[in-house]
């Protein structure tokens, strides 16, 4: 698959739609996909049909261990790995993956923060599969994008929080569409485009700085001389070991259908962007995991290192994650294009205001959202708006009165 045409590597490890036509009978695929479509929860019997699909699946392409995968409160993703073998009587040995295993999963959660007493009922965790992102199988194993929560429901992780989202705002925003006269659209997601920037050092240099080692930033350091600061590095001609470590970064990507299509220099030397196709909100966000953790790996086998904290060198560009953001429904519509009219789009001025005027609303929970040591030392630079909680939500008001 490696030496083939490089579409067809395209989600080539991945459970996607294809391979469920394939390998699962037509009721079961069309019960998966009303579960998928319409939120509602999937019988026991079916999800037992899709595991033994899923399992032979997985197999075939080299999987011997298969893993929850989430996101709990540390900024990192989490995974335990276990086998599908189970030993019989005969000691030898079958294969073992029920619908049960796939749907849920039970972790101990009392090593996560998650603000809780530490009770034994708050310390158990509990994954439950996203079944709107698909599987996919990396390292030889096979990875179940799940969300995580408490035996009482509440939240332990980003995901969670986000799947609760995004089903409010499809259920108002078609409230809104039914009033515009719309009677086809029958949900409402948002999508995400997330742009990773990032550095690649030579590992040699990275090794001898404790700092960067330890805190992902310089602590120490002096600017270059005037005239050396290198301010023609974007969209520069990309060299040729930064150039292998992108091929071998987007072919690896693709397998797992994680949509990579942009990659170039960006302004501070040394900095490189890599912008994905949009896709819906949680799965861009699995696939924006994925992305750091294989550029990461990847750059370690070049002799390079990635840097991915927000200002790993002062007095240049950090890095920004841009998000390009929209609404669209299931019927193809996209609810924030402004059309070849736009002061006459009812709908797009609509939805444009509900917007800005949410982040007005709550602009101190969106900078909360984002407080962390990292991104804080980022802001305020010429790449980011400053640390003051109201500023940006201010220009967008004054923008907007100025319409």
């Amino acid at each position: 698959m490696d030496n083939g045409r490089f579409d067809e590597l395209y989600g080539s490890y991945v459970f996607n739609d294809v391979v469920m036509k394939q390998r699962l009978p037509d009721h079961i695929y069309q019960s998966l996909k009303h579960t998928v479509n319409e939120g509602t929860s999937l019988e026991p019997s079916i999800a037992d049909e899709v595991a033994a699909a899923m399992r032979e699946w997985a197999v075939e392409n080299g999987a011997t261990h298969f893993t929850h995968w989430f996101q709990p409160l540390t900024g990192i993703t989490a995974e335990r790995h276990d086998s599908f073998l189970q030993p019989d009587t005969d000691g030898k040995a079958i294969l073992e993956f029920s619908g049960k295993m796939l749907i849920r999963g039970e972790t101990d959660a009392s090593s996560f923060p998650s603000g809780g007493l530490r009770d034994t009922f708050e310390a158990r965790g509990y994954t439950a599969w996203d079944c709107t992102s698909p599987a996919f199988i990396k390292d030889g194993v096979l990875y179940i994008p799940t969300a995580f929560c408490s035996y009482n429901g509440d939240a332990l992780d980003k995901k969670t929080p986000l799947l609760r989202s995004m089903e409010a705002l499809s259920r108002q925003s078609l409230r809104i569409l039914r009033l515009l006269g719309n009677t086809t659209s029958h949900k409402v997601t948002a999508t995400c485009g997330p742009e990773q920037e990032y550095f690649l050092v030579d590992r040699k240099f990275y090794e001898q700085r404790k700092d960067l080692m330890l805190c992902g930033r310089t602590l120490i350091g002096a600017k270059p001389a005037k005239g050396q600061e290198l301010d023609d590095h974007y969209y520069g001609r990309i060299k040729l070991r930064v150039n292998a470590f992108m091929q071998e970064l987007d072919r690896e990507l693709w397998k797992l259908g994680v949509p990579s299509k942009t990659r170039h220099n960006e302004v501070a030397p040394a900095q490189h962007e890599l912008a994905p196709v949009y896709a819906t909100a949680n799965i861009a966000c699995d696939h924006n995991q994925l992305i750091m953790i294989l550029m990461r790996q990847i750059a370690k086998r070049h002799g390079l290192a990635c840097l991915l904290h927000e200002k790993p060198f002062a007095g240049v560009n950090g890095s920004g994650k841009h998000n390009n953001w929209s609404l669209s429904t299931d019927d193809g519509e996209v609810l924030l294009d402004p059309g070849e009219t736009p002061m006459e789009n009812t709908r797009f001025l609509l939805f444009l205001s509900a917007v800005i005027k949410a982040v007005d609303d709550y602009a101190d929970l969106l900078r909360f959202s984002i407080a962390v040591p990292g991104n804080d030392l980022r802001l305020g630079g010429n790449e980011a708006p400053p640390l003051c909680p109201y500023s940006w939500a201010t220009s967008w008001k004054a923008w907007w009165t100025r319409l």
